[in-house]
Order: C-alpha cells, then structure tokens, then sequence
C-alpha cells in the first residue's frame, strides 16, 4: 500500500482528523489533480471537474481537524478515495 493509499484511508476512516500532516493532504489534494492558489496562510484548491472548493491552513505542522473533514467529504462525494490505485 502506498503512502498516498494509506493517507486517503486514514482520511476516509475519519477516526484521526486532528493527526493528518498538512503537507501529507496538500500533497495528496495535487496528485489528485487540484490546483492551489496561496493567499496569505489560505491555501485554496479547486479542481477543473468538481464545483466544491477546499481551504486548508496549517496548525502548526498539522492540517486543521475541520478541514480534513471537508476534504474527507469531497473525496467521498467525488469518489475520489475509491481506488487509491488509480492515483
């Protein structure tokens, strides 16, 4: 299982949201085919299929617990996290 396998899994599980690195979901939110634009400490997403847009900002190293959740919701509204092969 590859790390971005086991993050999406971790995401998903939603039993962890308080210990997801904020570098491991940016890096994952781009191989997934988002876009980030940088205001101030916002790092915004957007994807060119999907209407939802996501925000994420650091606590500390950490990504913040809400905003795991957010993702987490697109992801699965998506499908996004179906077959973390595909990525």
């Amino acid at each position: 299982m590859t790390k971005q396998a086991k993050l999406i899994s971790k995401v998903l599980s939603g039993t962890s949201d308080a210990s997801i690195s904020f570098q491991d979901i940016y890096n994952l939110l781009i191989a997934l085919g988002f876009e980030v634009r940088i205001r101030g400490s916002h790092h915004l997403f957007r994807h060119a299929n999907y209407e939802e847009k996501i925000n994420l900002q650091r606590d500390g190293s950490k990504a913040k617990p809400h905003q795991v959740k957010q993702v987490r919701n697109i992801l699965l509204r998506n499908k996004l996290g179906g077959d973390p092969n595909e990525i």
